[in-house]
């Protein structure tokens, strides 16, 4: 594709990964918001063609607003909650993000949350480092193989954490917006319906407005109910996906016994009662945190923009601009 003598210009709302950024910068007259002032946006916004933004960035009406030539969004990451698709769709703004190449990664670190919270790996980690293996043996954990895994959302995410768990011998019941045909799994109604039946429960919905705190303490009660040994909960999704305050609480009072969290309701700031809890494993939204599938969606992100800057069509819409 060859390059316009008079380079497109394209806003990073954020500090962008290093895989991304210099792909932007030798494409486009690249603009990066945290170092424009009111005055300095004011002066490239009536230029700017494409935002370029992670997963985590946040692109609102009013910014949508402020560029009459935008044309394009383009998100580094399956989530796209922070965007408002709504005012890009009334403005004819396509919206894209990198859904598929991920897929592998978070699901491997789903089974990987759960496979150490049910075994204590960091404990037991810990437990060897600190010297006291010395003092005696460390209690008894539980079993994963065999149990009952419930899976919030049954997207290509969900369907690849199923895919790993059957390895596990694990039966394996879901709840999304609706059954999905073909699926060997059986569909349940509701998130408190599932955790019911579930020794672990899995979430990888997306997030956003529908599914804020869809994990609430009536489903922590009914997940920690369901199995002798105390449910556990993994949370791979976003984290306004759980009540954090409702969680805490669950776990402090023993209603589950555990949960593996790699996403916070205010990332990177955890709670301290959260942080404190031995029970927990946690993990600093790594779910995609690989160096090939970084620069898979990378290079899909770069694509999109590219594409749809130059009057062709991208190739990974969200949905609601499919």
């Amino acid at each position: 594709m060859s390059v316009d003598p008079s380079p497109t210009s394209v806003l990073a709302v954020a500090r962008l990964s290093p895989l991304l950024m210099p792909q932007l910068a030798a494409s486009f007259d690249l603009e990066v918001l945290p170092d424009l002032d009111a005055a300095a946006l004011a002066a490239v916004a009536p230029r700017i063609r494409g935002i370029a933004a992670s997963g985590d960035s946040k692109v609102p009406a009013d910014l949508i607003a402020q560029l009459p030539a935008l044309e394009v969004i383009s998100v580094m990451g399956v989530g796209y909650d922070g965007v408002d698709v709504a005012a890009a769709k009334a403005r004819g703004v396509m919206v894209t993000h990198t859904p598929d190449v991920l897929n592998d990664d978070v699901a491997d670190l789903a089974l990987g949350l759960m496979l150490s919270a049910a075994r204590q790996l960091p404990a037991a980690d810990r437990f060897v480092r600190s010297g006291d293996w010395l003092k005696g043996n460390m209690p008894l954990a539980r079993k994963m193989s065999g149990a009952r895994l419930g899976i919030v959302g049954m997207g290509r995410i969900g369907q690849a954490i199923a895919l790993r768990a059957q390895a596990f011998g694990m039966s394996i019941a879901y709840t999304a917006r609706s059954a999905k045909p073909g699926l060997p799994h059986r569909y349940l109604p509701s998130a408190a319906a599932l955790a019911a039946e579930s020794d672990f429960l899995v979430v990888i919905t997306p997030g956003g407005a529908g599914t804020r705190h869809l994990i609430n303490a009536e489903v922590l009660a009914a997940l920690g109910r369901s199995s002798p040994a105390g449910g556990i909960l993994v949370n791979v999704a976003r984290g306004s996906v759980v009540d954090e305050a409702a969680l805490i609480d669950a776990l402090e009072r023993g209603v589950i016994a555990g949960a593996g969290l790699d996403v916070f309701e205010d990332e990177p700031r955890v709670p301290e009662r959260l942080r404190a809890l031995p029970q927990v494993v946690l993990t600093p939204h790594v779910g995609s945190a690989t160096q090939g599938t970084r620069q898979a969606m990378a290079d899909l992100a770069f694509a999109n923009l590219q594409l749809h800057l130059g009057g062709q069509a991208v190739r990974t819409p969200v949905p609601e601009c499919r």
